[in-house]
């Protein structure tokens, strides 16, 4: 079976790109990397890597009703950065990233506008805001729009490639691989600058809703997104922060639909069980309806944990109008939800709608997880940018930020070339790394080995039992991960048993593989930061309190000599004075 590894790979035609910028992932903020970049210089050539098909890729492909960023008539971005810090519990928060996303901000989302998306206005003409910095969108079109735009203005797209590796000069990044899902190539693209904006990681952990097979992608997050672009860096020994801030949230209960369209949209109590209004009188200390993300979202499994659960947004007071109102804003982020509760013939006007806390995800759009870059957005690894939710230490980007981070990354991306040379092509590098890619699909017949399903299963249910998942109402300690980075290393080193029967059933191999190498990182951040300091995105039943020593970022990379994971600590330095109001 060995022998015929070579032949079989004789077989597999490599196609070489050479471009100047490349983009992996072709979401939110790579259409607007590649938008920029040909702004900036219409004679450059750009490039644009994506695994689905870009007019319905990434965590904006079924749409949106709502940008959740938006800097109103009044505020400035300080006051943006301060409501930001405000809502990760003081900090740590890269303020300096924050401030110069929080400018651009509104002239991406205008620019949205201009191409087409439909965003709610009063009869004043005046943006309808359903919260403080948050404002009402018809959206079912937002990704078509953003790759329509991308590609008119000259992007080269390559669907249908899986991204498996980056292309390295030394430590220096000069593009990336992988292979096509549809037509089995390899790739293989060669840039002066690489832009990394894949979106998060999906699927790390297993869904409460995973009762059978068919539910295993039951999920808020987009289920594609699995960390791909995390897990190409972190076998280059990039830096990672806050990868132990997980985003945690609310979610309507056995469908995982979105809930602050509810709350915040149209003025809904969380309640439990007794229709006690939870955080008005549980924490008003906190702000009640204005508590911290982590707070809203834990508040509910709270009530589950001490035994006044069930919990609901409360939509009995909605009057007729509201109701076919808010079925609209759901049609335009998630259809499938309005027939759930069609299915159900559930009227919510007399029933509320029973909400809980979805599997945590890595998704730095919302929370501070990603890769450590400097304020031209470059990673650790030269010749590495990121971008949109695979960048840390900036939380609370959301549609707008990301997008606004896209068109940053760009700009220092195009900074980066100006004076470049590739150098020539390392094929032994590329050899290497297509026989890596293609063996699972060269295992021969009767081959006794693993799936890619088989180890999903056990990596998530890992995750979710020792790495502070939703069955253990996101609690864990030190000795639980030391369980799950024991049993991760196992699965690790069970990864040539995986094998694959076609091209996508290849493309689930390295989804998992990746996702381990994501799960690792995750394990040994929530076990470095020994407080609480979110609760639920990031709870130490062993450490229950605040710890002023732990009010830094907590940071890690792959020692490539020891194949080890190191992690360390960088400070925290507040630029923006004063509070939110």
């Amino acid at each position: 079976m060995a022998d015929q590894l070579p032949e079989r790979l004789e077989g597999v035609k490599t196609e070489t790109i050479e471009t100047d910028l490349l983009i992996i992932g072709g979401g939110n903020a790579g259409c607007f990397s590649a938008i920029e970049a040909k702004k900036l210089n219409p004679d450059v050539k750009v490039t644009i890597m994506e695994k689905a098909h870009i007019s319905r890729s990434g965590a904006c492909s079924a749409g949106m009703d709502a940008i959740n960023t938006y800097i109103p008539e009044g505020k400035t971005p300080e006051d943006l950065v301060r409501w930001c810090r405000d809502q990760v519990g003081g900090g740590p928060l890269r303020e300096d990233l924050t401030l110069s996303n929080a400018q651009e901000l509104n002239e991406a989302v205008d620019d949205l506008e201009s191409w087409g998306l439909p965003i709610v206005r009063d009869e004043d003409d005046q943006i309808q805001y359903r919260g403080g910095w948050d404002i009402s969108i018809h959206g079912e079109q937002l990704k078509p729009i953003m790759a329509e735009k991308a590609m008119e203005y000259g992007a080269d797209v390559y669907n249908r490639i899986v991204a498996t590796s980056l292309l390295m000069d030394g430590d220096q990044c000069v593009g990336a691989m992988g292979f096509g899902v549809r037509d089995g190539k390899f790739y293989v693209f060669k840039a002066k600058a690489t832009i990394v904006a894949t979106g998060g990681a999906c699927g790390l952990y297993k869904s409460y809703t995973s009762d059978s097979r068919d539910s295993h992608h039951q999920t808020w997050m987009c289920p594609f997104n699995v960390g791909t672009g995390y897990a190409i860096g972190i076998r280059e020994g990039a830096e990672f922060t806050s990868m132990e801030q997980r985003w945690v949230a609310t979610r309507s209960k056995d469908f995982c639909g979105p809930i602050d369209t509810i709350s915040v949209g149209y003025k809904s109590n969380i309640i439990n069980a007794k229709g006690e209004k939870i955080l008005e009188e549980r924490y008003a200390h906190l702000g009640g309806d204005t508590a911290p993300r982590y707070i809203r979202a834990n508040a509910p499994m709270e009530e589950w944990l001490e035994g006044r659960g069930p919990t609901y947004a409360d939509t009995t007071h909605l009057g007729a109008k509201e109701v076919k109102d808010l079925k609209v804003d759901y049609l335009n982020e998630r259809p499938s939800f309005v027939l759930y509760l069609a299915s159900r013939g559930q009227d919510i006007t007399k029933e509320p709608i029973e909400i809980y806390g979805s599997d945590p995800y890595i998704v730095g759009g919302h929370t501070g997880s990603g890769y450590w870059v400097d304020m031209e957005r470059m990673t650790t690894v030269p010749g590495l940018f990121a971008a949109g939710e695979t960048a840390g230490g900036n939380p609370n980007k959301f549609v707008g930020g990301c997008a606004a981070e896209g068109k940053l990354a760009t700009r220092g991306a195009l900074k980066h070339i100006e004076s470049l040379k590739l150098p020539a092509l390392d094929n032994d590098q590329v050899e290497q790394e297509k026989k890596r890619v293609f063996s699972p699909l060269f295992k021969g017949e009767g081959f006794d080995g693993v799936s890619a399903r088989e180890m999903e299963e056990r990596m998530q249910r890992l995750m979710d039992e020792y790495a502070g998942g939703t069955s253990q109402f996101y609690r864990t300690n030190e000795e639980r991960l030391e369980y799950a980075l024991k049993h991760l290393k196992m699965l690790k080193k069970q990864i040539d048993f995986l094998y694959a029967e076609d091209l996508h059933d290849l493309m689930l191999v390295h989804e998992v593989v990746d996702r381990l190498d994501v799960a690792e990182v995750v394990c040994h951040h929530l076990k470095s930061r020994k407080e609480t300091r979110w609760q639920g995105w990031q709870t130490r039943s062993d450490y229950p309190e605040t710890d002023p020593e732990f009010n830094c970022f907590v940071e890690s990379r792959l020692n490539k000599e020891t194949g080890e994971i190191e992690t360390f600590t960088r400070p925290y330095e507040q630029l923006v004075p004063g509070d939110s109001n």
